[in-house]
């Protein structure tokens, strides 16, 4: 082959660069950091680790007698080995995220005047829709407990422990982990998939009943809808305390299916447990739902006008919501 002269080749041959071989990380990270999904997962992972180190260490404690019912010194017990995975895993998240514990939904300059409306609103609430089941027959109140000067101290106590119940059930559903997933699959998708692990949530619960799992997740898209708008779960934390403290405290109904101890009233469901909730309690009456749609439409027409959501924006948690937006 003489010197300089090209070898012959297809005149149509072009010479390209070999194909650039995607990295696996893209399955896991994404421009944000880890994918949504993935934060979830790692997020309950972390969680179920925490519940069932601390269920071990406190084996035997945490069946409350099914024959006098929830003491609240066991119901404290419980509750604490069940909160106590919540800000271990939440701060794990927040670290690796580089944000505050308290940046997924319990920040804000407001979060005490949010608290206390949503502790009236809910004691509102469930009184109305006992006084409806009262009226309609379909509850029997059968007078005031034993031990009335022991009341104080008890409602106090409930009081608390239905507060760490609200703390915890809305941070571990509607905190981190409604975040994370909004952030692949947005707001509302992931609304209704948590309220459906809610009212699913609730199942285990001697009494409770398919009409009471529907009401519990029904319950959780109403909390939705005040996150959507405040940025904040504190408002939802104050209504399901205070929900659940009016039910079983105050009232002395089954609350999804479980009875306490101590409580104030004593009363008992009457007629078609459809009607009245039977041993679900209120929240398994088909009742429920009319009073569920009149409480989101007062929330749309409070808040609409006043608020804009901040999970309109890419990414709520860069802003905080009671400081960029009015407070509703």
């Amino acid at each position: 082959m003489d010197p300089g002269v090209e070898p012959d080749t297809p005149s149509s041959a072009k010479w390209t660069s070999p194909p650039r071989q995607r990295d696996w990380d893209w399955v896991f990270l994404n421009e944000r950091g880890l994918r949504s999904g993935w934060s979830a997962l790692l997020f309950a992972a972390i969680y179920v680790l925490s519940l069932f180190s601390a269920e071990t260490l406190a084996y035997g404690l945490l069946q409350p007698d099914p024959r006098t019912g929830l003491g609240l010194g066991r119901a404290f017990l419980i509750e604490a080995v069940q909160a106590i995975g919540l800000p271990i895993a939440t701060l794990v998240m927040a670290r690796l995220e580089g944000r505050a514990i308290l940046a997924y939904g319990f920040q804000g300059n407001t979060r005490g005047a949010r608290l206390v409306s949503g502790l009236l609103c809910g004691f509102a609430a469930i009184t109305a829709l006992v006084f409806t089941l009262w009226k309609a027959r379909l509850l029997t109140l059968d007078g005031i407990a034993p031990q009335p000067h022991a009341a104080l101290r008890f409602a106090l106590g409930w009081g608390m422990y239905f507060l760490l119940v609200g703390i915890f059930e809305e941070g571990l559903l509607r905190g981190y982990v409604q975040y994370a997933l909004t952030r692949g699959i947005g707001f509302w998708w992931s609304a209704l998939l948590l309220s459906v692990l809610f009212g699913l949530e609730h199942q285990s619960n001697r009494g409770e009943g398919v009409l009471g799992l529907c009401s519990a997740g029904a319950v959780g898209l109403v909390f939705c809808l005040s996150l959507w708008y405040t940025g904040s779960l504190w408002w939802a934390v104050g209504f399901h305390a205070a929900w659940d403290w009016g039910q079983s405290f105050f009232f002395g109904t089954a609350d999804s299916g479980l009875l306490i101890r101590e409580h104030l009233l004593t009363t008992h469901p009457s007629g078609s447990a459809i009607w009245s909730g039977g041993a679900t309690g209120p929240e398994g009456s088909l009742l429920i739902f009319p009073f569920l749609l009149l409480i989101a439409v007062c929330m749309v027409a409070w808040w609409q006008p006043r608020v804009r959501s901040p999970f309109r924006q890419e990414s709520p948690l860069q802003t905080d919501a009671e400081e960029s937006y009015p407070a509703a």
